[in-house]
């Protein structure tokens, strides 16, 4: 014990191979661009930041907070790198690794939901103390971890499309699954901001609210709604409107969506929607 106290704060020149990656790493992904920079300065400049690494078992080193600085020397062939030893325990190393992270390079906020749920779960640890060892407020906290609310595949499109957490805190107004999945590809698609997504998630919950369903006896019924629908757009259409219509059918219902053009003189209602009955 003594002798830790004597090394601890050092800077020491440790073997690349020594050093092992640190367990509660909250960096998910990497940018490669990024490190192709950082390891093209290291090459010119040397590595300026030393890592900050912990004793591990079989003369190893556990790295604390550096993991891009570790992988972009290891690019350039660093055969040994400074580092800075300290002696924590896994609670505070997760900690300070995520501090770093959030304070050196943005993480993304579904990375950093991941690490704060991590420090709960694995650690113990309560959202207040959370709250006082990053140094944010305690509803900043809440409203990560509620981002954990979203599937995997729901949180890697978001990722991919570059939409912003206020994006995904608006997804989770919807509740359904379909829904979501449905609000997130036309937000994507169109390329929607915030205001505009939170005025279309709604825009659906007023319709799922008000909705009626109109109790259909058999398949029967539903093909004479269709069928109904077909005549009048081929009303329209004799009367030499060029009308169109798109049916689509899932699961739960059938979506009759009917285009009508501009025509000079008219009246510009256009393009209606008629949603047929959900069965």
């Amino acid at each position: 014990m003594k002798q830790k106290r004597q090394i601890a704060g050092q800077i020491l020149l440790i073997e690349q191979e020594s050093i092992v990656p640190n367990p509660n790493q909250p960096r998910l992904r990497f940018d490669f661009d990024e490190l192709n920079g950082l390891a093209e300065s290291i090459r010119n400049n040397g590595l300026l930041q030393p890592l900050t690494v912990r004793p591990s078992e079989d003369s190893k080193f556990e790295l604390i907070a550096g993991e891009r600085r570790l992988i972009a020397a290891r690019m350039v062939g660093l055969s040994k790198i400074p580092c800075i030893l300290m002696n924590v325990d896994d609670e505070k190393s997760a900690v300070f690794s995520l501090i770093e992270n959030i304070q050196r390079q943005n993480l993304g906020f579904f990375e950093e939901a991941i690490a704060i749920d991590k420090l709960i779960r694995d650690f113990g640890m309560s959202r207040d103390d959370v709250s006082k060892k990053l140094g944010k407020a305690q509803s900043t906290i809440a409203n990560k971890l509620r981002l954990l609310g979203l599937t995997e595949e729901e949180r890697l499109k978001i990722a991919k499309e570059g939409l912003t957490e206020r994006h995904a805190r608006a997804l989770l107004r919807l509740e359904d699954g379909k829904m979501r999945a449905r609000a997130l590809s036309i937000i994507a698609d169109k390329h929607l901001t915030v205001a505009e997504s939170e005025r279309m998630i709604t825009q659906m919950l007023g319709r799922k609210k008000n909705s009626r369903r109109i109790p259909l006896n058999n398949i029967r019924d539903v093909r004479l709604f269709v069928n109904t629908l077909n005549h009048a757009v081929d009303t329209i259409r004799r009367a030499g409107i060029d009308a169109d219509s798109v049916k689509s059918e899932t699961e739960e219902y059938i979506e009759y969506v009917v285009r009508i053009p501009k025509q000079p003189g008219t009246t510009p209602v256009l393009k209606p929607k008629v949603q047929a009955v959900s069965i």
